[in-house]
């Protein structure tokens, strides 16, 4: 079995939950949560499955050639992306402007696309919280069709976090650091109660994890335990990126 941290099986963790509501990579969600949950993975078949996530997959990229890594699901590559680590800081903003501009520039055009090529001269960084704040609300919103329901949606597909006050069968009690909305500016709010998966049927990520832990979060799925390194990664990305996405509201 590979390590906990090992690349593909992190990557899938968090890739998980968005693929089985249908919103990015491959119509395969029951195949890469086998593949994450059996114990013995097929690294193989899991490095296919990544491939396809169109959004994630190209930062993966980047993040890996500016740091002279061979291997986009390297460990450190996909912790950079869903959680922010010192990767990123190697990534110049004209690398991650040309990143987007041959990704997006066709597809935003005019004004969207000026408002987007601005953000790395800015600060913005190739981590999931960028992605979420400054990309998905012009393009994946669209696909989605949750255009109604931007500050709910926007919660629910970025990383956030939460310590586990219970558990009940396939589900955890979190209190959940939300997403909110401060005088027209995105902020964070009090932690508040939240309802996540944990398994489906017995099988997850966060086997026997306990009262008092703090787990990762993205859309409706607990996602891995957080050491007090990465929670406080993930929470300095995000508030970096929060100023960045404001920047623009």
């Amino acid at each position: 079995m590979p390590a906990p941290d090992s690349g593909p099986l992190l990557f899938a963790r968090y890739a998980y939950g968005p693929n089985a509501l249908g919103y990015c990579g491959p119509d395969a969600a029951d195949e890469l949560f086998g593949e994450a949950t059996s114990g013995r993975p097929d690294a193989a078949a899991m490095r296919q499955l990544a491939r396809q996530f169109e959004g994630a997959y190209p930062y993966l990229r980047l993040i890996a050639d500016a740091n002279g890594l061979a291997d986009p699901l390297d460990a450190r590559v996909v912790e950079a992306y869903w959680l922010g680590n010192e990767l990123l800081d190697r990534v110049s903003p004209r690398g991650l402007g040309d990143s987007l501009d041959l990704r997006f520039r066709r597809r935003l055009g005019g004004d969207g696309w000026r408002w987007l090529a601005d953000k790395p001269a800015a600060g913005a960084q190739p981590v999931h919280a960028f992605h979420v704040l400054d990309v998905f609300p012009r393009l994946g919103l669209l696909r989605t069709g949750e255009v109604d329901r931007v500050l709910e949606t926007i919660d629910a597909c970025r990383i956030s976090w939460g310590t586990v006050r219970e558990r009940a069968g396939d589900w955890l009690v979190v209190d959940a650091v939300p997403l909110v909305m401060v005088q027209g500016k995105l902020a964070l709010g009090a932690p508040r109660a939240r309802r996540m998966r944990a398994s489906r049927d017995g099988a997850g990520f966060v086997d026997g994890v306990r009262d008092g832990e703090v787990v990762s979060l993205h859309w409706d799925w607990a996602c891995e335990r957080l050491s007090p390194t990465r929670l406080a990664s993930l929470e300095r990305s995000t508030k970096h990126q929060l100023s960045i996405a404001n920047q623009t509201i």
